[in-house]
């Protein structure tokens, strides 16, 4: 991606991009409180209960479970919705292609 514009997108819209990232993990919780949710979303992942699993590890901020949920949506073609799962797991691997095929898309739209 351009780097001008990249840097402008990040002076407009922040650091996070065009997704706005309010849900942050739950300080309060204890080490061992979060590895019995994280054993409790997974177990709901692995049933297909896929929102409920979310849920949980937004509260815990199991990046890999935040992965792995942002995985189905994008399977699902769902990728806005992926893309702020990845973010919140600071998963740059999967966020940076997401990023640059919206750049595309900006930048074909900007020409026509």
């Amino acid at each position: 991606m351009n780097e001008s514009l990249k840097d402008e997108i990040k002076k407009k819209q922040g650091a996070d991009g065009f997704i706005k990232v309010t849900d942050n993990p739950v300080s309060s919780l204890t080490s061992e409180q979060k590895a019995i949710l994280n054993r409790k979303g997974n177990e709901l992942f692995n049933k297909g209960r896929i929102e409920e699993a979310r849920r949980i590890f937004i509260t815990t901020g199991y990046s890999d479970g935040l992965t792995r949920v942002g995985d189905i949506y994008k399977k699902k073609n769902e990728t806005l919705k992926a893309l702020k799962l990845y973010v919140l797991a600071h998963n740059k691997t999967k966020v940076e292609p997401i990023y640059e095929k919206m750049a595309g898309i900006i930048s074909i739209l900007l020409q026509e």
